[in-house]
């Protein structure tokens, strides 16, 4: 009979402790890398490559999301494409400024509409 790992999407996070989610952690990519599967084992090596940076997450006692850092990414993409066009780099970095910011924009010196 083969012995299946236990799936990833659920059990890690029910752990409180950082070093029983890192035991498990460790466990399940051992069991990963016997398997044949290569897209199984691609994952695996990139889970035990960033090993600390996951863990952090129960350092932090699950306080910090990523949801801020997501939001503020995607304003600034959102900037970056509204800014095609800018001459330089330091117009799109004046405008970043004022859209994460939330700075005043000067008063322009022509009406549009």
């Amino acid at each position: 009979m083969v012995e299946v790992s236990p799936p990833l999407a659920s059990a890690p996070w029910d752990y409180n402790s950082p070093a029983w989610a890192g035991k498990f952690l460790d466990e399940w990519c051992r069991q990963t890398m016997r398997s044949r599967i290569e897209p199984m084992k691609k994952i695996a090596r990139s889970l035990r490559q960033h090993r600390e940076l996951i863990l952090n997450y129960f350092r932090a006692e699950k306080l910090l999301s990523s949801g801020v850092v997501g939001g503020l990414n995607n304003k600034a993409k959102v900037t970056m494409r509204k800014s095609y066009g800018f001459r330089s780099y330091n117009v799109l970095e004046l405008a970043l400024y004022h859209s994460l910011g939330k700075l005043p924009e000067p008063e322009s010196t022509h009406d549009f509409f």
